[in-house]
């Protein structure tokens, strides 16, 4: 085999990239592993401790996701900050209908946790400075070009821009992924209409560890408890669907307007809403690209596939795909392969397609379904929330899906993994 510059390059080294360097790291460390990210990241310059802004960004992790971290052994050092979500409330706006999840019935510490995604992040930059792991930022992968034997990519930095060889390129920039584009992935791309807007929220009343989801006639919302580990407190994660048109009127009110109208949306099971943080949005879009492989490169994460976050499973679907191809990385170098052979990234790709497309199905089916309001769907939409919630097995069955479990397992054990043995709910 051709001698490289290294072995794998990852073009970006967000939550996608820096996991699946980490992993790498951990489960085949003889792989040479290169990370490029835009973002001036500093790995040796970390902050001592971390303090949470009340505006801090997060993400929903399911209970599937903490058992890949502790694999990697990252969850000790992660939980510190990770609020538990022990019990979900599903409702529609305005009907009877409801079903409630709680953890203690599927014998769970808890269903799903919520994480700063910046706490994430230095979670996973701490951990990888004890790996050889390289990174370069800031720099971009701008092109590439596939050899008889491997890939050569352009990096820039600055004005300046390098050739770098390497057996595979794996795209992890995002769902607005320029070099996806640059490379000539073709997506399909589905538009909502809709904007999410993101913001943090405290209320009277304690969350008590609940999330909620609520469909409502304009679109759903979710709240979902943040802030601290083991106290429940008064703080939650929002995220609420809008069109275009009162996304903008929204944006323009005052704070305490701003919280009158979420009240309206969502109700008082959490009491009045007392403060709303910094508003962030973007538009909903399901975006799929069909072949997210070909020889020397594969896409994983949003470049491969951007969800409606209405069952916040994006990154917890992406995380299992990033496993999925660590294990077949693994077996391409035990066999003394190449890890950008097309057929082991069609392994990758057949192994996962299943589970992305199920998990896009399930979002996309609950946007469909809830958002039609004529009377006999929404008769429907209660018989089966009340259907949920009386029947153990549809009950169990939605609950795995919320928690990221029941599907197939990459097998990615390594000798510094953190193991625990399933359970017969797992």
């Amino acid at each position: 085999m051709t001698r490289t510059d290294t072995d794998l390059v990852i073009a970006g080294g967000g939550l996608a990239g820096a996991t699946l360097a980490l992993a790498l790291a951990k489960v085949v460390p003889s792989l040479r592993v290169t990370v490029v990210e835009a973002f001036p990241l500093s790995p040796d310059a970390l902050p001592e401790s971390y303090q949470p802004s009340y505006d801090a960004r997060s993400t929903a992790l399911a209970w599937g996701s903490r058992l890949i971290f502790e694999q990697l052994g990252l969850w000790s050092r992660l939980s510190a900050h990770a609020t538990p979500i022990e019990h979900i409330h599903v409702s529609d706006r305005g009907r009877f209908g409801a079903t409630r999840l709680h953890a203690a019935e599927h014998g769970q510490a808890a269903l799903g946790y919520v994480a700063d995604n910046r706490w994430m992040g230095l979670c996973l930059m701490r951990e990888l400075l004890d790996t050889g792991v390289q990174w370069e930022a800031p720099a971009e992968v701008v092109d590439m070009t596939p050899l008889a034997e491997g890939v050569r990519v352009s990096v820039r930095s600055g004005e300046a821009t390098r050739e770098l060889t390497a057996q595979c390129l794996v795209v992890a920039d995002g769902g607005r992924s320029g070099l996806r584009d640059t490379l000539g992935f073709q997506t399909r791309t589905h538009d909502y209409g809709q904007h999410a807007l993101i913001a943090n929220v405290s209320t009277a009343d304690s969350h008590r560890f609940h999330a909620f989801e609520r469909f409502t006639d304009a679109g759903p919302m979710a709240l979902l408890p943040h802030g601290s580990a083991s106290r429940p407190g008064h703080q939650s994660a929002l995220v609420w669907t809008l069109t275009n048109e009162v996304l903008d009127e929204l944006l323009a009110l005052p704070d305490d307007d701003k919280c009158r109208r979420l009240q309206e949306r969502f109700g008082w099971r959490l009491g009045r809403f007392t403060r709303i943080g910094a508003c962030n949005h973007y538009p909903l879009k399901l975006t799929t690209v069909d072949e997210p492989v070909r020889t020397g490169v594969a896409l994983v994460g949003n470049a491969a596939h951007a969800l409606h976050p209405v069952a916040g499973q994006g990154f917890n679907l992406a995380l299992r795909g990033l496993m999925t191809l660590v294990e077949q990385f693994r077996l391409a170098v035990a066999q003394g392969a190449s890890i950008g052979d097309l057929a082991v990234l069609r392994r990758y790709q057949t192994l996962h397609q299943q589970d992305w497309q199920q998990t896009v199905q399930f979002s996309d089916s609950l946007i469909r379904i809830f958002g039609q309001s004529l009377p006999p769907l929404a008769l429907a939409r209660d018989a089966g929330l009340v259907g949920l919630d009386l029947v153990p097995g549809a009950k169990r069955w939605f609950a795995r899906k919320a928690m990221g479990i029941g599907g197939r397992r990459a097998m990615i054990d390594h000798p510094s993994a953190t193991h625990r043995e399933p359970t017969n709910h797992d």
